[in-house]
C-alpha cells in the first residue's frame, strides 16, 4: 500500500512540474511575441540616432494609415508624401513629433508617447503572461507583478496619448 501511495504522489507532482513548465513556456511565448510585435516601432524611437526626426502634421485618414506632411528639423524642407499607420492614437488634424523609418515613407510617433505607444504589444504581452504566470503556474504574487507591469504600461500610454 505504501508504495502505491508513493507512486501516485510522484506521479502528481511530475504532472505538476510539468505544468508548470508548459505554462512558463506560454508566458515566454506571450513575451517573446509582445517584444517582436513592438521592435519594428520601437527601434525607431529608442535607436534614433542617425535617423530623420521631425513634425508630422495629419491631413487625412484612411482604414489602415494616416498620411500628412513631415517638417524634417534642419535643412530639409517639409515631405508631403509620408504616412503614419492608423491607430486611436492619430487623427486628421493632429500633429506630433516623429521620426522617419529609414527607406520608407513611413513615420513613427517619437517621444516619451511614442516610445511608449511603440511598447503596446508588449504591455499586452505582460498582461496576459501574468495571468499564465497567476492562474497555469500557481505563482500568484509573480503573475501580479508581471501584470501589474503590463497593465501600467498600456495605462501609461493611455494618459500621454
Amino acid at each position: 500500500m505504501p508504495a502505491e501511495s508513493s507512486r501516485a504522489s510522484g506521479s502528481r507532482s511530475a504532472l505538476s512540474a510539468g505544468r508548470s513548465v508548459l505554462m512558463a513556456l506560454v508566458a515566454l511565448l506571450l513575451l517573446v511575441g509582445g517584444c517582436y510585435a513592438s521592435w519594428g516601432d520601437a527601434q525607431q524611437v529608442l535607436l534614433g540616432k542617425g535617423r530623420v526626426h521631425g513634425e508630422f502634421a495629419v491631413t487625412a485618414c484612411g482604414d489602415t494609415a494616416c498620411a500628412g506632411s513631415f517638417d524634417p528639423e534642419g535643412p530639409e524642407g517639409p515631405r508631403s508624401d509620408m504616412t503614419v499607420r492608423t491607430s486611436v492614437a492619430v487623427r486628421k488634424g493632429d500633429r506630433f513629433p516623429a521620426v522617419v523609418k529609414p527607406g520608407t515613407h513611413e513615420v513613427v510617433r517619437a517621444g516619451t508617447a511614442g516610445g511608449l505607444h511603440a511598447w503596446v504589444p508588449l504591455g499586452g504581452g505582460l498582461l496576459l503572461a501574468g495571468l499564465v504566470i497567476a492562474g497555469g503556474m500557481r505563482r500568484g504574487r509573480l503573475g501580479l507583478v508581471v501584470a501589474a507591469l503590463g497593465a501600467a504600461q498600456l495605462f501609461a500610454t493611455f494618459l500621454l496619448l
